[in-house]
């Protein structure tokens, strides 16, 4: 069959182009890696200014456990949190396309949260909220629900209007348009918005355990930075980097999964 034997040399082509694109970052980061060490030995800097990689992986090693358990905690806090983001956009997007009148007033409260510094609020949130994982929460959901929103509400409306007229012709209901067409539409949006919200997430998660919290990432990093332990901090930030790395691998994984057309 000419069409499957098709198919299998594509998916063939595709996999030695992301294995050759996955070789060529390990090279970049590895001779990033390499000249970083060099410099560091080379001008004998020391380890309060600039440590040297081999000294960051020394420390990630001793302490791994500690940093797995902050690494968990963040996660988890960051994943739940963009998940009650990206929920909350796409109810705000789906109510006002269902109901326009709505939209101008939505938007401008949506903006107005969207303005107000994270920084500044996360301080009230803690004191409200408590130093466990619900701060952190609702923290990563502000951060990342209003791209979803505007992403979403302008997936809503880039159908074709001919597929609009053709749908209205059938005498479809609002409710058959929006599930069989502005919600396919929309796919590509959304996760446009997701590539966005999804190391979003992870920084709003640092943030809120910065501003206070008993664990994770955000609170390994503001002791390392008041013990100024600063590889311990790289260590920190080295784990919330792959972390993200991994959550965007993950969304692109899912991307090309769910929009195959």
């Amino acid at each position: 069959n000419q069409g499957n034997a098709r198919i299998t040399v594509d998916q063939r082509i595709n996999h030695l182009a992301d294995s050759k694109d996955r070789l060529t970052i390990f090279i970049i980061l590895g001779t990033g890696l390499a000249i970083w060490e060099i410099i560091v030995r080379l001008k004998q800097l020391p380890a309060y200014l600039l440590p040297a990689p081999t000294e960051i992986a020394q420390t990630l090693w001793v302490q791994r456990l500690y940093y797995a358990r902050a690494a968990a905690i963040t996660s988890l806090e960051a994943l739940t949190g963009l998940a009650v983001g990206v929920g909350v956009g796409i109810a705000i997007a789906t109510l006002i396309t269902f109901w326009s009148s709505l939209e101008h007033g939505i938007l401008a409260l949506a903006i107005l949260v969207k303005a107000t510094p994270i920084v500044a609020i996360a301080p009230l949130l803690i004191i409200w909220l408590g130093f466990g994982p619900a701060p952190k929460i609702v923290i990563t959901a502000l951060m990342t629900f209003f791209p979803v929103l505007v992403n979403m509400h302008a997936g809503f409306h880039a159908v074709e209007p001919a597929v609009l007229e053709l749908f209205h012709s059938l005498a479809a209901s609002r409710w058959e348009v929006f599930t069989h067409a502005r919600w396919p539409s929309s796919l590509p949006y959304l996760f446009a918005a997701l590539r966005i919200v999804g190391p979003l997430s992870l920084i709003g998660a640092v943030v809120a355990e910065w501003a206070g919290a008993s664990t994770g990432l955000g609170r390994a990093m503001w002791l390392a930075y008041t013990n100024l332990n600063i590889p311990a901090l790289f260590a920190a930030v080295f784990c919330s980097a792959t972390i993200g790395v991994l959550l965007s691998s993950l969304i692109a994984a899912l991307e090309r999964r769910v929009i195959f057309w």
